[in-house]
């Protein structure tokens, strides 16, 4: 754990639950890319293209939001968030070290 921020966990191989609050690893960033024309996520040696809801999920891991207002917001902008979908793709991230969560 970062003593800089102690309540992190990372990874987490049950989930993460609605009141954690996602945000992107320190070595990683959510940039627009204008060669692909969306935005894209950036870690040393490796670019992932996140599709476009997944882009809206990871511009929602600001650490701010818990997992639960990430699916309120999504919901309010598309008429249904399966909010197990949004917890699924969240832990895949965690789990590669992509996201990290503080407790909520």
């Amino acid at each position: 754990m970062d003593p800089a921020q102690p309540n992190t966990r990372t990874p987490l191989s049950v989930g993460v639950r609605g009141s954690d609050r996602p945000l992107l690893a320190r070595h990683v960033r959510l940039t627009f890319c204008r060669t692909r024309r969306r935005r894209i996520l950036m870690r040393p040696e490796t670019v992932m293209v996140p599709n476009g809801s997944g882009a809206d999920i990871l511009e929602l891991c600001d650490g701010r939001h818990t997992v639960d207002q990430i699916v309120a917001e999504l919901g309010a902008r598309y008429r249904t968030v399966p909010a197990d979908e949004v917890r699924r793709y969240l832990t895949r991230l965690v789990d590669r070290r992509w996201v990290e969560v503080t407790d909520g």
